[in-house]
């Protein structure tokens, strides 16, 4: 059948994760007249669905699209955060929530914005949750500091950050959990569209 007079031309965008997280496909976008119009939605998905592990359900990821190719669109991290359900199952009675939001940056230039959480195993004083928090702000500027956004996310996602923070933090208290409980990219160097960086970046590494 003939397109009819005035009806635009719709393609059909196939949406990969970015290699770092397996560069499976995690979605579809149907875009009108120009697939490069896909660039910069952002596509949600889950661990569970990366890695076949039904105990990652919890973890929601989302990439933003930086770049599109014939019918193949490419992402980059750009943010996570626990799911409602399973992060209100962590709080419980008799405990000490302690809350960190830190602002960092990492070694390609990358903004981000992360929200972590330790929960005590019983209450705690005031002083111990300073102390806890001061520790969180170190190792998660640090790990700005020295990694690429696609190794920060990586050790976010997988929990090597919070093993971090534990493993100091357990020095003041009972602790049980700790986790980077949230995070959201703020702002994306323009070189991440071009991709000129990205090779001098891996020569450094």
């Amino acid at each position: 059948m003939s397109k009819k007079a005035g009806e635009k031309t719709k393609y059909q965008v196939t949406v990969y994760a970015p290699p770092y997280f397996g560069g499976q496909e995690i979605g579809s976008i149907l875009a009108t007249e120009d697939p490069s119009r896909v660039i910069g939605r952002v596509i949600r998905t889950d661990l569970y669905q990366l890695t076949g592990d039904p105990s990652k359900h919890y973890l929601l990821l989302y990439f933003k699209i930086v770049n599109v190719k014939d019918s193949s669109a490419s992402t980059i991290f750009y943010g996570h955060e626990y799911g409602r359900e399973f992060l209100r199952s962590l709080v419980r009675r008799g405990s000490t929530k302690i809350d960190g939001i830190f602002d960092i940056k990492t070694k390609d230039g990358f903004h981000l914005r992360l929200t972590v959480m330790a929960i005590s195993v019983g209450r705690i004083r005031r002083g111990k949750c300073k102390s806890i928090r001061h520790i969180m702000k170190e190792i998660v500027t640090k790990a700005g500091e020295s990694l690429t956004l696609d190794q920060l996310s990586q050790e976010m996602v997988l929990g090597k950050t919070a093993s971090d923070i534990f493993n100091l933090a357990k020095k003041i208290t009972l602790l049980r959990h700790v986790g980077v409980v949230k995070s959201k990219v703020l702002k994306i160097p323009d070189w991440v569209y071009s991709g000129e960086k990205a090779e001098e970046l891996k020569q450094e590494a």
